[in-house]
């Protein structure tokens, strides 16, 4: 499968930011890395970004719709997936679909690369 048939249009925005940046796919970066066993072992996470450089970061997109309308979204699980991967030394850093949608969708990329969070679930939102 393509980057185009498993992904959001905000995934995709991130990818084109993190290559316009000079990131390289499958060797800075995993696009739906299945760390912890994934969907389908308990405690598993798939998350959007996974980082080898720069080493222990791993970053997710949260959709409006999914994770904040959805009666009340998965904000729990999104906060369940973050201690489960602080747990192995990962720091998964949120960005929300609105921010990317927007005229400053780099700066929000940059921040997540420098392990900054202003999504509304890292502001207690």
């Amino acid at each position: 499968m393509t980057l185009v048939e498993t992904s959001t249009l905000p995934e995709r925005v991130v990818y084109t930011v993190l290559v316009k940046l000079r990131y390289r796919p499958d060797e800075d970066f995993e696009f739906q890395s299945t760390q912890l066993g994934g969907r389908f072992d308990r405690g598993g996470q798939v998350v959007d970004f996974f980082f080898t450089n720069p080493p222990g970061l791993a970053i997710s997109v949260l959709g409006e719709y999914w994770h904040y309308r959805l009666r009340g979204g998965s904000r729990i699980s999104d906060l369940m997936a973050r201690a489960e991967l602080a747990g192995v030394g990962t720091t998964l850093i949120f960005i929300d679909e609105a921010d990317l949608m927007g005229p400053r969708a780099t700066w929000f990329v940059e921040e997540a690369l420098q392990f900054r969070d202003h999504s509304r679930l890292g502001r207690g939102g």
